[in-house]
């Protein structure tokens, strides 16, 4: 994940790039990225633990684990993690970071996953969901392996991003656009799915879920002195990147 830029330009190039959400392709270099970077080290993944509280002793799925930095943050934290990707260059990064400590699989959540029904407490679905135009099946899978009452945490593009990027997109149109990265000095191009707000919520409700919070949150305290070139445009001490959900099964 990458800060997304608002210049029209950089999206016309990119939807014209032949890779498509390809990570084993720049696997090293996204995961060298993140370890760092505003809007993952000191954005996502802060915002994304501290949503999920005390997991201590809890069973947490990370679907999308990527290089394994949330999963390594939950363990630390006490949980008993599981994670897939269906980057199979993602896994072996996270098993590098988590060794033993964690049950990661290759596997894709547009498809069945290789859980039990009711085998996980929480789940975490961190910048995944976004690159899905379907969000029914992936969603009905992640309520399948929930126990009743269970949380699925969610990190999304924030749906504005589409209209700064192109103010003349409709906001309200389930939408394919791709973005031009670069990522520790290596070009990719990810393409995403936006919806809306509305959408999103309604695609909730309808796969079994309660909507318990809808969180903008501010970066990690520390991020203001590590970034302060980035952060002076902000005197809120916030921006606008993504959008995070606590979900409850029921």
């Amino acid at each position: 994940m990458g800060a997304v830029s608002t210049d029209p330009s950089d999206s016309t190039r990119a939807a014209e790039a032949v890779a498509e959400n390809d990570y084993d392709s720049f696997a090293e270099a996204y995961a060298a990225e993140n370890e760092t970077s505003l809007v993952n080290a000191y954005y996502a993944q802060p915002a994304i633990l501290d949503l999920a509280g005390d997991v201590a002793g809890r069973r947490i799925l990370d679907a999308g684990c990527g290089s394994g930095t949330v999963s390594a943050g939950l363990r630390d934290r006490g949980a008993v993690v599981a994670g897939f990707d269906r980057s199979a260059k993602m896994v072996e990064l996270a098993r590098r970071r988590l060794g033993d400590d964690a049950d990661l699989r290759v596997a894709d959540l547009t498809g069945p996953l290789p859980y039990p029904d009711a085998a996980f407490d929480d789940a975490i679905a961190a910048l995944v969901l976004h690159y899905l135009q379907d969000w029914a099946a992936p969603l009905a899978e992640l309520r399948r392996v929930l126990k009743p009452g269970g949380r699925l945490i969610v990190a999304v593009n924030h749906p504005i991003i589409l209209k700064l990027v192109d103010r003349e997109a409709d906001y309200f149109a389930i939408s394919k656009w791709s973005q031009e990265y670069t990522f520790h000095g290596q070009k990719a191009v990810l393409t995403y799915w936006h919806r809306p707000l509305h959408a999103m919520t309604d695609a909730f409700t309808a796969a079994g879920f309660r909507t318990a919070v809808i969180s903008e949150p501010p970066p990690a305290p520390q991020a203001r002195e590590l970034f302060p070139d980035e952060l002076a445009r902000f005197p809120s001490g916030s921006f606008l990147s993504f959008l995070f959900f606590v979900l409850e099964a029921v």
